[in-house]
């Protein structure tokens, strides 16, 4: 697959250092892409999970070079801290090296349309009901990313492709969908309050590029369940990518063009 370079690119909830991070397919993403901008769009180092139990594959150490790489190649980079990586939140307004971080920023695209960009744990407030909501949901959440792990390793072992269960059993729980509800609403009256066109956000692991009464709502998704970006093409539409439906799409094509010809077909 031949590089395609971008105007913008938006990635968030990596969550290098959690067990459960799709590295790979991450690192398959940038080793075809290049962009002007590359936002960080928070949880990308999983803090919290690091302080209860460290670990650092090397696949999260080549993600962290291409990252670098790409700096060094040109495309400025912006981090802006989420919730499991917040003590980078204190550094909102500073550089380190190439890099800025920034707890929020409005993007303007080439056809003047102008986004709030965040990680979006800023309208948690909105989302939970309460602590036992909050604990209750968080064990929740644990518990399917643990089917999910084991599910997809016996797919691995049946030669089967990486398909997201957790995300399947969310889109069919109640309460989850309401509080995505709740979160949408939030992050879109807070762009209608600031006179913007759209907002950008990560956080809750669900990737979706809608219009809420006329403000768009982009979630770039996660790198833990979904593996999605957000892209800005050269025509300054925003366009959110599949990345396990691209590796699908690519080892059918692959598949066919290995086929050997049939009898009485053209070589």
């Amino acid at each position: 697959m031949s590089a395609s370079h971008y105007k913008a690119i938006w990635l968030s909830d990596l969550h290098l250092g959690n067990r459960d991070c799709k590295a790979e397919f991450l690192l398959d993403f940038l080793s075809v892409v290049s962009a002007d901008t590359l936002y960080l769009v928070g949880d990308i180092v999983d803090m919290w999970q690091m302080s209860k139990q460290f670990r650092w594959p090397e696949a999260h150490n080549h993600v962290m070079h291409k990252l670098m790489a790409m700096s060094n190649e040109g495309t400025k980079l912006i981090y802006l801290p989420g919730n499991h990586d917040a003590p980078l939140q204190q550094y909102s307004g500073m550089a380190f090296g190439d890099i800025d971080i920034k707890r929020e920023l409005v993007h303007e695209t080439s056809q003047g349309k102008r986004y709030l960009v965040l990680h979006g744990d800023q309208f948690d407030g909105h989302v939970t009901l309460g602590r036992l909501e909050a604990w209750v949901g968080d064990k929740g959440y644990d518990l399917l990313l643990f089917l999910n792990r084991w599910y997809n390793r016996f797919r691995e072992w049946k030669n089967g492709d990486y398909w997201s269960l957790s995300g399947y059993i969310k889109q069919h729980i109640k309460g989850a969908n309401e509080a995505i509800e709740r979160y949408r609403i939030a992050c879109t009256n807070e762009a209608r309050e600031r006179q913007l066109d759209g907002v950008i956000c990560g956080h809750i692991h669900h990737p979706e590029s809608v219009d809420v009464k006329g403000i768009h709502y982009v979630n770039d998704g996660d790198w833990i369940e979904n593996c999605s970006a957000l892209v800005e093409n050269q025509e300054g539409e925003l366009v959110l990518l599949d990345w396990v439906e691209e590796i699908r799409r690519r080892s059918a094509i692959s598949l066919v063009k290995s086929k050997p010809a049939l009898s009485g077909e053209a070589a």
